[in-house]
């Protein structure tokens, strides 16, 4: 995995002064020596990102957190006692927002709880409600396990996986394609009758095939773009509901 870049070279820079005599703060990154003029932009975006700053706040591990928070008020398919796998939760914002929607911790009095399983090739920091196990979703019994440690079939699966970026637009498209078509022939495997599945896909042509996949096994196939999710990029997320088993 590429190395992010250090903070190293920041200065803030004022805009334009509020009618309340607080000035909006956009953080101006130098170059430095060594750093590529990719990385300066990619941090000065993160630094300027209202996303990254809420999640800072709000104790979230990433700013993607917010994209299936705004997804599930949409959509409603993280529901106290919901069973619900994240294929690729690595760092765990989405594992994170889950717990205290499906009533995880019990922490809703009279509610049903529920179960968040984590999945990914790599270890994740513990989650306090979430279980987290590191594991290939692509193995062929990998469907098996994850119903053993359910104790059945789950409501949701859901993955904002995205493939190792090549540089080449087209095809990290086809990449990312073909692991949402490996996460949804998985959760055919795992979901119930009536369950969801969510995933990250990239706008570029080829998803025809999986839209068509999705259609004969679900009720409803919707494609979003959530607040979320920056302008400038091409992801956008499937919601489809109403698994027909």
């Amino acid at each position: 995995m590429a190395k992010k870049p250090t903070g190293k070279g920041i200065s803030n820079r004022s805009g334009n002064t509020s009618g309340r005599g607080q000035r909006d703060l956009t953080v101006k990154v130098k170059t430095a020596r060594g750093r590529k003029l990719s990385s300066t932009r990619w941090l000065q975006r993160q630094l300027n990102d209202p996303y990254v700053k809420r999640a800072q706040a709000d104790g979230y591990r990433g700013r993607a957190a917010y994209k299936i928070l705004e997804l599930d008020d949409k959509y409603r398919f993280l529901v106290p006692g919901a069973r619900v796998v994240d294929l690729g939760c690595a760092p765990g914002g989405w594992c994170q927002v889950a717990v205290k929607r499906v009533n995880a911790l019990g922490e809703k009095s009279g509610k049903a709880i529920g179960t968040i399983l984590g999945i990914d090739l790599q270890e994740v920091e513990p989650i306090a409600g979430c279980e987290i196990y590191q594991l290939d979703f692509m193995e062929d019994d990998a469907d098996l396990k994850v119903k053993d440690w359910l104790g059945g079939t789950a409501n949701v699966v859901m993955s904002d996986m995205a493939a190792s970026s090549s540089g080449h637009k087209q095809t990290d498209h086809l990449r990312i394609i073909a692991l949402c078509e490996a996460a949804a022939y998985f959760a055919f495997d795992v979901l119930e009758p009536g369950g969801t599945f969510v995933a990250k896909v990239l706008a570029g042509g080829a998803e025809g095939e999986l839209q068509k996949l999705l259609k004969q096994k679900f009720d409803k196939v919707a494609n979003v773009k959530p607040p979320a999710s920056r302008s400038d990029s091409s992801e956008k997320f499937v919601v489809a509901t109403g698994f027909r088993g």
